[in-house]
Parts: C-alpha cells; structure tokens; sequence
C-alpha cells in the first residue's frame, strides 16, 4: 500500500518543515522512483510547503511564488484586460506557456483566454494559478529543468506540481482582510479544508476558498483635463474556488482515487481612456471597462495498484477554461447616440481530456539499484470562440474591446498521442544515471520525439554534483492557432484598434502568415548540492537553453500596404493587424543558488533561513524576415524585448522565520535585479527594486492563532517612463510605470490573518 503514494498520480505527502530538514522532503517530479529526496535528485527540485505561500500573506499564489522563488517570476500588468486578469508565472525568464503545469503529477489545462496584450507572455496561454485555492495545497515542487521528455510538450523552462492536500482528518480555517497604506486595494478571504477518512484507510479532503478584492489605482493626474482619467493597478476581482482530494482502497493491492477543482472568477480593469468628444453618450470622456467571467473546472479520476513489484497508474483527466467577456461604461460610436453603453463581447472555451498509463518497475537487483517506467498518453483538446452581440462587433465596435466576431466560425480540436520510456539505475551506489526518451504525435503538425540524460555522482557525504542534457518542443497551442479579435491597443502611445488574425486567415496569409511549428529546444543544466548537513543545504547550478522557431504574437502591422490589403478584403473595423509567427530563435542561460538552514536555539526556539538568487540572460539569435512584406518586420524592439530583456536580469530572495513558544515572526526579503523594455516609445532601463515584507502572531488559543504583516514595508515603488511628457497628448501623462513590473504599483499593504487548525 505505501507505493500508491508515490505512484506517477504524485498524492505523496512530504512531512512538513517543521518536522524535517531542507531538502528531505521527498519528491515526485522529475522521477518516477520512490522515495527520492529533493536533494538527492539529479536536477534541481524546490520544495514549497502550503505553510510557506500562506505566511507570505498574498492570497493568490503566483504573488505568493515570486516573492519566495528567484526562478519565478510573476508580472504584475495593471492595464491589460488579458494579463492582469489571469495569474501565470514564469520560470528561468522565459514566457508562461513554456513551463508545464501539473497537479497531483498530472497536466492541468492552459487558460482560454490568450494574452495578447503588450505584457509579459505576450501571445501566450498558459495555466492559471489562481483557480487553484491556496488552502488546498500541500506543497509545490518546482523542477527546475526541462523535462519534455518525460512530460511532454510545454515541459522547456521546467515544472511546476501542485500537490493537493490529502489528509484523512483534520480541519483548519482562515480569515484574511488587507488594505494598501492608499486606502484601496480592499481584500477580503475565508477559506476553510478538513479531511474525512472513509473506508478501510481512505480518505477524502475537502477544501473551499472565497475571495474579493477591490481595485487599485494608481494612474497619474491626466495633465489633459487635470483629473485622474484612467485605472491603473490590480484589477478588481471575486473568486470562489473548490478542491477535492481523494482516495479508496480496495484490498491491499489497488487504490481509486479522484481529485479536482472548481472556480468561477470575475474580475474587471480599466483600457484607455477615450476623450471628451469620442461619443456623444459620454460627453467627459469615459474610461470602458473589460471584464471576463471565468469558469474553470479541473478533475482526474484514476486507479492505481501494486501487482508484485509492479507498480500502476492508469487515470482520465477533464479540464475546461471558459471566458465570457462582457464591456461596459463604453460605446460604439459607430451606432452614434443609439448605442448601449454595455455589450456581451462573446466568449472562449478550452477544453481537454487527457488519459494516462504509467508502469513502474524497482530494479532493486540490479547493480546498485534503480527504477524503470514506461507509459502512454492519449490528449483531446477543443478551443471554441463564441461571437459577442452584434452592437459590439458592429462597424468600428465597442470601444475597449469589440470583441470575437470570428470571420470564420471557430470550434477546432485536435488529438495527441505519446509513448514514452524513462530509466534510471545506480551502476555502484555513489552514481546515479537515468534516461527517457518520449515520442509524441499530434494530428495537425505530425511528430515529435524529445530525450533526457541525467546523473548525479555523491563525491563524499553530504556532497554531489549532478547535470541533466536534454530536448524538448512546446506544440502550437489552439489558442495561438485559432484566436481571432478585435481590441483596442496603444501603438508608439496612440490608440488604435487591432485585428488579430488566425493564422489561416486569408488576410493574415497576405500580409506573411503561415502555419505553425513546434517550438524545439535543446537544454543543459549541471551543479552542485551541498547537504543536508545539520540542518543546512545549498545547491549551485547553471543552465543553458536554446529555442529555435519560438512562437510569438507578430507586430502590429499598419501603414499603407497593410490598409490597402483590408480595403481589399471588405475590413473597416479595424486599422491595424497582428498573428502569431515561428520567427524568432533564442538562447537564454543562467546561474541559480540555493542556500537553507533550520534548527533548534532552544527548548522552544526554532529558527529557519532561506536564501536564494538567480541570474537570467536572454538573447535573440535570429528573427526571421517577413516572408511576403520585408518592409514590415514580423517583431518589432517592443516585442522583441517582452521575449528576451523584460523580466528581471537577477534575484534575490530570502526568508526567516523564528518561532517561540506560542509567538512567532518572519521576514522575506526580495531584490529583482534591472529590465528594459519599451512601455511607450524610448527604450528604458527600469532600475532594480528591493522589497521587505514583515509579519508577527501568536497562539491565542490552542490551534488558533492572529497574525498580522505589512507587505513592501518600504514602500518601493517601480521606476516612472521616462518618456511621458512626450506622450501628453495620447495618454494625458497617465501611465506610472510599464506591465513588465514583478513588484506591482501597490505600495506598502497591511494585513490580518485569523487561523486555526484542529
């Protein structure tokens, strides 16, 4: 029974910090043997408690993540309707969709909604966090490497499992509230988990999370009008999520078990601003505003035994995404003074079903020990795009967001397969070796076979190095393949409406579109581990990935030869258009370091310390030419820096924690290194920023404990455009800083938290 939970499903529980070492915990990502500690594997893994997320005091996780991990990143867009309202991060600087999610071992599902707005992950779709409520989660193990090979495609910048909590008893509740020193910014969240046992050894864990957040703003005085024109900071936003977890066994040799999630997610942010005689509805000007309406819902159902010493996993998979866009505070000023000022701007759905089979075989005989595993995967995926009302697509549409009027109906899916093998086995007891190898076929652009080497050699006690050389691909998305919408969107600080096209779309074909490859990429990691000795690790690696025919969402294509090829085609509504393109190749490399330590400083005295820092360089190594139109690049600097400069060049992060008798405190410290992108025109070195974040509580009864913190305790904020006053006339002066900022435009936030565990 002891190997159910350490099967490929990935249900094991890791004890807590508290209870156990840095590094100890034992892992279920990037192996497929049992009972591997982080440290001992052969790439680098991070392990983060659920304890660890909630103490930072954000109550999403991708906040959370990028303030306790140098890898991740975590940009916080303020106006961009696509990013600011859904949570990805990313890892080691490369884009969302490019570091594979997983839950409990198996692939989550990506995000309907496509961000194709000037942001960080510009063109991409990748999983968002925050339809994962953090009361549900045990820990997250980051594997740091790519890992296509044993995962499949998305596995390039590495992996993130979110592990589910899976107690059999047990309860515990929080309530959350914090508020920015600006006044604004209100959170409110309750939560709540407990576990049953059922059956014969069984379980099933229940976990529920509601949250509410106002918005913030921090746009500067439009100097057009001497008023604050437009909303700039965190979107407001509801959220309301459920998970599951649980488990049943039957005999001694099988286990069924199911886990899942359910979220519906509202949340609403500002685009521009249109000025005092755009509509005659709005005579002052007026401000749209966008807001989607997720449902998302996430659930597996498997069957799991032991026959012998063979271990399997056979489990089915569901996961949907849909996104209802609704504008309102807005116009069409092609309807004149008829127009509603409120439109259902249609919607999007992803869907995917996913059926996995895992073998796995000790090989405890054999030489000094190892482990082989072999399995398959069968993956059905559909993107639908329903049409907004007419009124909101109509002539020039509704201002902020016209919305989906597909020129052709789109309702795509496709089908994938993959076998894959996956190997490793301890020639004398110091050495580690392993190997896999994967081949996957996708219906529309045909096969893909990716491969993994990994080693780890123990020097001496408490020392090793390991290294890891791989490929691996990321397949086209149906999101990048099929969206099609039209927006608003500023170009060099003018606003303008934008068509993006399909990518099979006649016109988009005119102007240098043409079908979709999978990115491909090559990665090598090697390092060095050091512990656990008495409590203290550290762990240095380097890395190294090169991507050839990366996908990324084109340039705005405008000008006369652009106009001349939508006049052709009958379009008005439109002015400019963009789709998505294998144009460019890229090699990013970096160096991450890991230092930990716990231990006692008394009876009742615990301290931990964590420490970690990374550095991150990217650069273009080719940009393809537009095919049909030379004149007009398929990237531009703008887009080329999203890919390669905008997220920090380095990291720093560290966390303490000291506890004593029933009081307890800690601190997290985070320093993100410089980025340069292009938020209006001018090229701009935004400079490094440090953040301190605070917190203090107390047992005030036996498991309840009142805890309270101050986030960015100094009040960092990032660096201001320095071009503004050039852009007076576009944007009134309004824009306090570009998307790309990883401390977000809050300030300094206070916070309470009630817990109690029983």
């Amino acid at each position: 029974m002891m190997g159910f939970a350490i099967l490929a499903s990935g249900t094991a529980h890791a004890q807590t910090q508290d209870s156990e070492g840095f590094g100890d915990e034992i892992i279920v990502t990037g192996t497929r043997a049992s009972g591997r500690a982080a440290l001992e594997s052969s790439a680098p893994v991070d392990v983060v408690s659920g304890e660890a997320i909630a103490d930072t005091g954000f109550p999403d996780l991708g906040r959370a993540l990028n303030f306790l991990q140098p890898s991740v990143n975590f940009a916080r867009a303020a106006t961009t309707a696509t990013a600011a309202n859904t949570k990805p991060v990313t890892l080691r600087g490369l884009s969302p969709d490019q570091t594979l999610v997983l839950v409990n071992g198996k692939r989550r599902h990506a995000n309907a909604v496509l961000n194709v707005n000037n942001s960080i992950g510009r063109g991409s779709a990748a999983v968002d966090l925050d339809t994962i409520p953090e009361s549900a989660i045990e820990r997250i193990e980051i594997l740091r490497d790519g890992a296509a090979a044993q995962y499949g495609s998305d596995a390039i910048a590495g992996v993130v499992n979110i592990i589910l909590k899976s107690n059999a008893r047990g309860a515990s509740g929080e309530l959350f509230a914090s508020i920015t020193e600006e006044g604004d910014g209100e959170t409110g969240l309750a939560s709540a988990s407990a576990g049953f046992g059922i059956g014969d050894g069984g379980h099933l864990m229940i976990s529920a999370s509601a949250r509410h957040q106002q918005a913030t703003n921090r746009a500067f005085v439009d100097q057009r009008f001497d008023r604050i024109t437009y909303r700039i900071g965190d979107p407001e936003a509801s959220v309301a999520s459920l998970a599951i977890d649980t488990a049943l066994p039957f005999g001694e040799t099988l286990e069924l078990y199911g886990f899942g999630t359910l979220t519906r997610k509202t949340s609403n942010n500002g685009a521009g601003f249109r000025v005092p005689g755009f509509s005659p509805i709005h005579p002052n000007g007026f401000l749209p505003i966008i807001e989607p309406r997720i449902w998302d819902i996430g659930v597996t159902a498997g069957l799991r035994g032991e026959f012998g010493d063979l271990k399997a996993d056979l489990s089915q998979g569901f996961g949907s995404n849909k996104a209802d866009f609704r504008v309102f505070d807005t116009a069409n000023v092609s309807l004149g003074p008829a127009s509603p000022t409120a439109f259902d701007s249609g919607g999007v759905t992803y869907r995917q079903y996913v059926t996995d089979l895992v073998l796995s075989l000790p090989l405890d005989n054999v030489l000094a020990g190892g482990n082989i595993a072999a399995g398959g995967q069968y993956r059905r995926e559909s993107y639908q795009i329903r049409s907004g009302e007419p009124d909101a697509y109509f002539g020039t549409g509704a201002d902020g967001f016209a919305g989906f009027n597909p020129r052709n109906p789109t309702d795509e899916n496709r089908k994938a397969w993959a076998a894959f093998l996956d190997a490793e086995l301890r020639p004398v007891k110091p050495l580690l070796i392993g190997g896999a190898v994967r081949y996957d076929h996708y219906a529309d652009f045909g096969g893909k076979t990716t491969w993994r080497a990994t080693s780890r050699l123990e020097l001496m006690e408490g020392a090793a190095v390991r290294a890891t050389v791989g490929t691996g691909f990321k397949a086209p998305s149906l999101q990048q393949q099929f969206f099609s919408a039209v927006q608003g969107a500023l170009s060099a600080g003018r606003l303008v409406t934008v068509g993006t096209l399909p990518v099979g779309d006649p016109v988009a074909r005119a102007l240098g579109a043409s079908d979709l490859k999978p990115e491909r990429s090559r990665n090598f990691t090697a390092g060095l581990v050091v512990g656990p000795i008495e409590g203290f690790s550290f762990t240095a690696d380097y890395f190294h990935i090169q991507i050839k025919d990366r996908i990324a969402l084109s340039e705005q294509l405008g000008g006369a030869a652009v106009v001349n090829i939508l006049t052709a085609a009958g379009i008005t509504n439109f002015q400019q258009v963009r789709f998505f393109t294998n144009a460019i190749d890229t090699t990013t490399r970096g160096v991450e370091l890991t230092a930990r330590w716990q231990g006692d400083l008394g009876p009742d005295t615990r301290l931990s310390l964590a420490a970690g820092y990374g550095w991150f360089d990217s650069k273009l190594d080719v940009l393809r030419p537009n095919p049909i139109l030379p004149t007009l690049p398929l990237l531009n600097t703008k887009s080329i820096l999203f890919v390669t400069e905008a997220q920090p060049k380095s990291k720093f992060t560290f966390q303490g924690s000291l506890t004593h008798g029933n009081f307890d405190a800690g601190i997290n410290v985070a320093a993100f290194g410089t980025y340069r992108s292009q938020p209006l025109n001018a090229i701009q070195t935004f400079g490094g920023k440090e953040t301190i974040d605070v917190s203090a509580g107390y047992k005030i009864l036996q498991g309840v404990r009142l805890g309270f913190g101050v986030q960015n305790l100094l009040d960092a904020d990032p660096d201001t455009i320095d071009d503004q006053q050039s852009f007076i006339a576009a944007t009134g002066g309004s824009f306090p800083t570009g998307e790309e900022t990883p401390i977000g435009l809050n300030g300094r936030t206070w916070y309470a938290r009630l817990t109690a565990r029983f």
